[in-house]
């Protein structure tokens, strides 16, 4: 068979469902290939970038990847922000990019330039395709090395005249392999530190969000009363309802789920990503006794220096935990300050939740809305900016994958396409995304992706008319900040112009019946309101009360 029709049977085998993208000139042959395959959807997009962030939420929400599809030169860099962003967040995705032909690869040629040498920083893994016999072996290592721990991406080159070779190689047969689990005298050494602790505490990372870690985790911690702290990549790992979950941590000032830290003699971190958030926030001192359970061994880091690493599956390393902790006896854990903890955290959450104001809307009050008309397994996607810090700290959740936060790489322009996919992922799920008027512009044409597939979401735009995270920081360290301010469309013609329906918020108490409306409409449904970033400062002046009564 042709080596583009060879590469499609082969992504079929691995069970890949969708690529999204831009195609062009060099990617033809693959083109006319995949329209003729009854098993992978290819979706259009209106940018390589929106593709690649329709893959990465695919590829967070299943844990298996997509492809995200673009050309050589343009198109490839298009592609590379999304596609850093999925490998930074630990997002199983191929990049699918075309070539030039090999015959002028190796001199200055039209649209030229070396793409595999580009995407190598950002992927687990980038090569190029210069025999088509090799096509399965390639394919076959991808999406392994994609989906193995951590998760991320990968990228492959097709030039177009290898697209075209006749080969008689065939799709590899594909085996699933069992990770391996840490040594049970390492295992029972981790133990014996966990029953001589205090005041323990557990810090639940991007590895936590895996099903079966998920649920190993709540059987422990259930078991155990230990609280759980999440990172912003980690929410739902434990039900934001129960008595242990002790919310988020992640903001660069100290918080009140912080000082849990600073009160704890033993730190647990189970999956933990040290991109999300550095240690030296939350072990300044380098003193903290630490135990790492993750699938891959700690990061070198002054601030973070585990006395015990059970290096492995991390689901079966809690099964092996659990299964200690059923047979032996713990010590009664001196966790009062983690329950005052949580009270007041929550007396937070409900502080504006019944704001009545004409006009700009506190995010606090934003949030507590948006909390009531999502369901617990409804998903929720956050874009880049002042806003994902509000979410990060007052929306929790019940699930583990209902709450996306682009926590390694941080790129604005995340949500809009990605909640496209989702809505593809869930499409009986309530799913919703939330932009800053920033982020929501910087990938505004995938407007029109989502009415031509008439995705069922919900995109909500915070409207400060600026770049209101970079201001926020800005006035903390200079107490004032640049020019950061840009004018806005019409949001409502904007709507209209796109075929979306539109909703302009002027009141807090018409946020929730709104939302409830826009989710009740069929097609996508554009919410813009205000938003009162006069909060920004005030939450600043409240964790840096908290830093001096802490210190």
């Amino acid at each position: 068979m042709k080596a583009s029709d060879l590469f499609v049977e082969c992504l079929e085998t691995e069970g890949i469902e969708y690529i999204f993208g831009v195609p062009g000139e060099e990617n033809a042959d693959f083109m006319m290939s995949l329209e003729k395959s009854e098993k992978i959807r290819f979706i259009l997009t209106r940018h390589e970038q929106g593709a690649a962030f329709m893959a990465e939420v695919y590829g967070r929400l299943t844990g298996n990847p997509a492809g995200c599809l673009g050309t050589l030169g343009p198109g490839a860099t298009n592609l590379i922000t999304g596609v850093a962003d999925s490998n930074m967040d630990r997002a199983p995705l191929l990049a699918l990019t075309g070539q030039g032909a090999t015959s002028r690869l190796h001199k200055e040629s039209h649209q030229i330039m070396d793409v595999v040498a580009m995407f190598e920083p950002v992927t687990k893994w980038a090569t190029t395709v210069y025999h088509a016999g090799t096509i399965p072996e390639i394919t076959r290592k991808a999406v392994r090395v994609a989906r193995s721990e951590k998760p991320g991406a990968v990228h492959i080159e097709l030039p177009e005249d290898v697209a075209k070779h006749d080969t008689d190689a065939r799709p590899m047969t594909v085996h699933r392999f069992r990770r391996p689990s840490p040594d049970d005298k390492i295992v029972n050494q981790a133990f014996e530190m966990i029953r001589n602790a205090k005041k323990p505490v557990i810090i639940a990372g991007n590895g936590c969000i895996r099903r079966r870690a998920s649920k190993q985790l709540r059987t422990f911690s259930e078991a155990t009363g230990i609280g759980v702290l999440s990172t912003f990549m980690a929410k739902g790992a434990v039900d934001m309802d129960a008595d242990n979950c002790l919310y988020t941590i992640g903001l660069g000032s100290k918080d009140l789920p912080t000082l849990v830290i600073d009160e704890a003699d033993l730190v647990i971190t189970l999956g933990f990503d040290m991109v999300e958030y550095h240690p030296l926030l939350w072990n300044p001192n380098s003193d903290k006794r630490i135990i790492h359970a993750d699938f891959l061994p700690a990061e070198i880091d002054q601030h973070y220096h585990p006395e015990v690493e059970l290096v492995g599956d991390l689901a079966h390393t809690l099964w092996m935990l659990n299964e200690r902790v059923q047979s032996g006896e713990l010590p009664s854990y001196d966790l009062a300050h983690q329950a005052e903890m949580r009270q007041r955290m929550q007396a937070e959450f409900a502080m504006h939740a019944e704001d009545d104001v004409e006009g700009p809307i506190r995010p606090q009050k934003i949030l507590w809305d948006v909390r009531q008309v999502m369901g617990p397994e409804d998903v929720l996607l956050s874009d880049v900016g002042a806003h994902k810090m509000w979410i990060a700290r007052h929306y929790q959740c019940h699930a583990p994958n209902t709450c996306l936060i682009p926590n390694g790489f941080c790129s604005m322009g995340f949500a809009l396409p990605g909640v496209v996919a989702a809505d593809l992922v869930f499409p009986s799920k309530r799913t919703m995304a939330i932009c800053g008027d920033g982020g929501f512009m910087m990938n505004v044409q995938e407007m029109e992706t989502a009415r031509r597939l008439n995705s069922n979401i919900v995109v909500m735009v915070w409207e400060d008319g600026g770049y209101g995270l970079i201001a926020w920081k800005q006035e903390n360290e200079f107490h004032r900040h640049t020019d950061l301010s840009f004018d806005n469309p019409d949001w409502m013609q904007l709507a209209e112009a796109f075929g979306w329906h539109g909703h302009f918020v002027k009141r807090s108490k018409d946020l929730q019946s709104t939302l409830e409306a826009a989710f009740n409409e069929l097609g996508p449904s554009l919410v813009v309101c205000e938003v009162d970033y006069r909060e920004n400062p005030i939450l600043t002046k409240r964790l840096g009360e908290i830093t001096q009564s802490a210190a």
